[in-house]
């Protein structure tokens, strides 16, 4: 029970790095293996910082077999001297105070990703030891910090020095090398993944041209797979013919813009493909912005213009024409922008979305500069043409999808005509609440129809496999039945006319057959949502129904086993002389066993769907998805182990797409 005093004896203040390991979620977001890598990325980031702003031309990850982790860059090396008001080595001071760092203003960093002075203490508070090895001016210090314990108050302090700073000797180096032990204790899981690493580690080199980052993985048996090296020349250009992977492109060429207006660098690298989709990619300061901001306006708007008035005066548009929106030039557009700000003021704690205002006049600047300039070179002449040759007719496609669209939208006022006998609806009027099943066939639809809790589930069938999106004009999307049954239910609208606020449902939720026709339905269905419907996703309301692969029975004892593994547990669990059944498709179950397994809240698995990497899950969806054979059979060849179906993982896209509740 509280206590009903309240006075200053009750204020607890916590002290040092205290806080960090009270409520490590306000400072990393999670304890889960995405916080997890958050220490890894805050250390890398100040080596990132090193090289972008020319002290550094390595960097360089080691993922150790003891579980730590390092960080070495060629840069200036950490101060070591003595803190003038401190009286501490500077060293000491970067790693257990917090709010303390070299970037609050642009003397030591004219660009930078971090910004608050918390990462690299906040990394030492949440590790069970921390290492620093600096080599500056000749000479090789160490300096290491761990938790221990207060003899008197026997409470666990992180982070604190082991010892003074230590003179090891003199060396021909320079730069600082940090490793760390993630502490046990405080996370879920203490693995760093290799392919997480991989991946992060090869965007920052696309992003920061020349510059060479090694990865090495001791953990790995395989010795030629331990180390990679990623350095690319043509940095963002490089990037985008690694996102085309499995695009065809409209012309070879890449169109590269670059300038700077005040104190803001803007680099541009764009490459058109025949494709339907937009595939626009930001950062500021080597930091992915996902929900755009203030330099994607600025680029939108400039590129827009720059396209409109070529149109013009070369005659593609005539005078009475309108001009052409910005998505009709982005359709089929393939981009990278990075945008280098002093201080950048990122609108919430995910860093997702820029807020300087002043940055959008000077990207719009330098964009309209620059692309007049591309557009006027004569060599160029061809693939302006191509291009807004290919915006004309994603206009004209654009209408006829605005057409299909108010069509849905009456259907929709008309008590939504096209569903009647098909959806399944609930009673329920809180749409938070409520959740639609969509579900592979009639049979499957019957049994959920009646295992259903009809007070907040609503089911939806299908009939045959819906349309893969991937190579399809919104106009032909919206054709196809399946989909218009599904935009109807769900009441948001579609791609540019898509608006949460209408949602029916708080959780959309996919069960398909545990088989491979199943796994392409489900496949088909992300597609969509990631193409048309991504903020579904992105605000967390997309989730994959896990129906169970066998069902183990003895007597009255029941153990149902979602795979291989659960399967074996369970067979050992409940003993010889069992009856074991494999189900082939959701209507094998009866509507109590669909019930029981796989819809009540209290006792089904749902995998939540999230995007965790963009760029790479647009790529893969491309790759899987997309209509190019030799793509995705050079992946599927590298990534699964026929002979070993346990080991085939989840597929890049997935895992990037994919999370566990």
């Amino acid at each position: 029970m509280a206590s009903q005093s309240y006075t200053a004896g009750n204020i607890q203040v916590l002290e040092g790095l205290e806080a960090v390991r009270m409520r490590p979620g306000m400072y990393i977001g999670t304890t889960s293996s995405r916080g997890l890598h958050h220490l890894l990325w805050e250390i890398v980031d100040n080596a990132i910082d090193e090289a972008s702003n020319g002290f550094a031309s390595e960097v360089s990850v080691t993922l150790h077999r003891d579980g730590s982790a390092s960080v070495f860059d060629n840069g200036r090396g950490m101060p070591v001297d003595t803190h003038p008001t401190l009286g501490i080595p500077g060293v000491e001071v970067i790693f257990t105070v917090l709010h303390a760092g070299g970037k609050f203003n642009n003397e030591n960093y004219a660009y930078s990703g971090g910004l608050h002075g918390v990462g690299a203490s906040v990394v030492n508070a949440l590790s069970r030891w921390l290492t620093v090895d600096v080599f500056l001016n000749w000479t090789h210090y160490r300096m290491s910090f761990s938790s221990q314990t207060d003899p008197v108050t026997q409470k666990i302090e992180a982070g604190k020095p082991d010892g003074p700073l230590q003179t090891l000797g003199n060396t021909r180096k320079r730069g600082t090398l940090v490793r760390f032990l993630p502490d046990d204790t405080i996370f879920e899981d203490v693995r760093f993944q290799t392919e997480t690493v991989s991946r992060r580690l090869q965007e920052l080199a696309y992003l920061n041209r020349g510059i060479k980052i090694t990865f090495t993985d001791e953990r790995l048996s395989d010795p030629e797979s331990r180390v990679r090296v990623f350095q690319f020349d043509g940095g963002i250009q490089d990037y985008v013919t690694y996102l085309n992977t499995g695009k065809t492109p409209l012309r070879e060429d890449i169109i590269y813009l670059e300038g700077q207006k005040d104190d803001i660098i803007c680099k541009a690298a764009v490459q058109y493909t025949d494709g339907y989709t937009e595939s626009l990619f930001s950062y500021v300061n080597n930091i992915n912005t996902p929900e755009g901001g203030s330099h994607e306006t600025g680029f939108k708007a400039a590129f827009t213009k720059c396209l409109n008035d070529y149109a013009r005066k070369n005659g593609l548009l005539k005078e009475k024409d309108s001009n052409l929106a910005g998505e009709d030039f982005r359709e089929g557009l393939t981009c990278v922008l990075t945008t280098m700000v002093k201080n950048p003021q990122f609108e919430g704690q995910t860093k997702g979305r820029l807020g300087n205002s002043e940055v959008r006049p000077a990207v719009e600047a330098i964009i309209s500069q620059q692309m007049t300039d591309w557009l006027d070179n004569l060599k160029n002449q061809d693939s302006a043409t191509a291009i807004v040759t290919k915006a004309i007719r994603a206009a004209q496609a654009r209408e006829a999808a605005r057409k299909t669209r108010d069509n849905i939208r009456k259907a929709s006022a008309l008590e939504a005509a096209p569903l009647v006998g098909k959806l399944a609806s609930c009673t329920g009027r809180k749409w938070e609440d409520n959740e639609l099943f969509i579900v592979e066939g009639d049979s499957a639809g019957g049994s959920a129809k009646q295992g259903r809790d009809r007070r907040f589930q609503a089911i939806l069938p299908l009939r045959g496999k819906p349309l893969n999106v991937e190579k399809k004009h919104l106009d032909q999307v919206l054709s196809n039945e399946e989909f218009r049954s599904l935009i109807t239910a769900l009441g948001t609208g579609i791609d540019e006319g898509f608006t949460l606020n209408n949602l029916k449902y708080g959780k959309v939720i996919i069960l398909s057959d545990a088989d491979q026709d199943g796994a392409h339905i489900r496949a088909i269905l992300l597609t969509f949502f990631f193409r048309y419907m991504k903020d579904l996703i992105n605000q967390g309301h997309v989730y994959i129904g896990m129906p169970p692969l066998y069902k183990v029975q003895k007597g009255q004892k029941v153990i149902y086993a979602y795979d291989d593994k659960e399967l074996g547990k369970a067979t050992k669990a409940i003993g010889k002389g069992y009856t074991l059944q494999r189900y082939k498709g959701l209507g094998e179950m009866n509507p109590e066993q669909l019930w029981e397994t796989t819809m009540d809240p209290s006792q089904r698995k749902l995998m939540r769907v999230s995007i965790e990497d963009a760029a790479l899950v647009d790529r893969l969806t491309t790759i899987l998805m997309g209509d190019k054979v030799e793509p995705r059979r050079d992946y599927i060849t590298e990534h699964a182990d026929f002979n070993k179906p346990d080991n085939f993982e989840l597929p890049d896209a997935q895992r990037a797409a994919e999370g566990g509740v």
